[in-house]
């Protein structure tokens, strides 16, 4: 099914994104999540994963990827954890054959060859070999999470290019995407007057550069 506010939010880089973010007083920039290949591009609705560090009884590390829905984005808080794992290339083959568009960890995944040979949009602070089992465990799916200091609800936009990831809260998804929109034709319009002779202090004037990001009093 077509989704037009994710496909508006893909057609716009993750720096105008936060730029309309930050005009609207929303900390959506998911900072220091990074995408395995440069070339990676990601768009879709979050598919949320809790991690906690194992305790008593072992759990699962990684058993829910058939509830996710084609198009969506697995979304895993490990709490930044580095040195366990709750990515690997089992996963990375099933969400790409099943058609999920990609994933986003505040932690480490694995395995990073066959995402990056496949083209399957995989980010994270980091990755390395390390397993996550017996180490930490699921504890919850579908509920808000924190990636890289931004709160992610189920349902919420998520576009990821080379400068990392965006978070769009979905209640206010028009209002973000807008306004997106309007800085990004703004700063086309500069780029035309530059390219056209003018000076580049006075295009950014016209536009009222300075100020597109600038939160409203």
């Amino acid at each position: 099914m077509s989704d037009t506010l994710v496909e508006r939010a893909a057609a716009i880089d993750t720096a105008t994104l936060s730029d309309a973010l930050d005009k609207l007083g929303i900390a959506g920039q998911c900072l220091g999540i990074k995408p395995l290949d440069p070339k990676f591009r990601l768009a879709g609705r979050a598919f949320t994963l809790r991690y906690v560090p194992v305790g008593g009884e072992p759990g699962t590390v990684g058993d829910y990827i058939d509830d996710v829905a084609p198009g969506s984005v697995c979304v895993l808080d490990n709490a930044g954890r580095e040195d366990a794992t709750v990515w690997g290339d089992i996963l990375t083959f099933v969400a790409n054959k099943r058609g999920i568009a990609g994933t986003v960890i505040d932690g480490a995944c694995r395995d990073t060859a066959l995402a990056r040979e496949i083209g399957y949009p995989l980010y994270s602070r980091s990755y390395s070999m390390r397993t996550g089992k017996d180490r930490v465990q699921l504890d919850a799916a579908q509920v808000p999470v924190m990636i890289g200091g931004a709160e992610i609800a189920p349902g919420d936009i998520l576009i990821g290019d080379t400068d990392g990831v965006i978070a769009i809260p979905q209640a206010r998804e028009e209002e973000v995407v807008t306004l997106a929109e309007t800085i990004f034709a703004a700063e086309e319009r500069i780029r035309e007057a530059v390219a056209g002779g003018k000076r580049l202090d006075q295009a950014r004037k016209d536009e009222a550069y300075h100020l597109l990001q600038r939160r409203d009093a």
